[in-house]
């Protein structure tokens, strides 16, 4: 279950998802499947080569991105993969905005 975000937070980063740029919106979520995950990092991108080459620098796999119909296919990042990747964006803050981190 996803929560935390607003219409206009959605509205950037799909707007900059449109405009062929690495997208990124961290919310809240929860999900029995991961108990010890709180959010999650989507990180998106219109151009799907661009996308799956942006993952490669981060160890993640073409075929982990969700692929979507309406053009707002991401990748799912959760736990420590997650910081990881924000931290070396220069993005922790959207973490710490949604949790603390110990």
């Amino acid at each position: 279950m996803a929560f935390g975000i607003t219409k206009l937070d959605l509205h950037h980063w799909k707007q900059e998802i449109d405009q062929g740029k690495i997208a990124f919106l961290t919310h809240y979520w929860l999900d029995a499947r991961f108990p010890d995950c709180k959010s999650v990092t989507k990180v998106g991108c219109h151009d799907l080569v661009k996308l799956a080459k942006w993952g490669e620098g981060f160890q993640l796999k073409e075929e982990w991105i969700h692929h979507r119909k309406d053009g707002y296919s991401h990748y799912d990042l959760l736990g420590e993969k997650q910081i990881e990747v924000l931290e070396k964006e220069g993005l922790l803050d959207q973490i710490k905005a949604k949790i603390q981190l110990n």
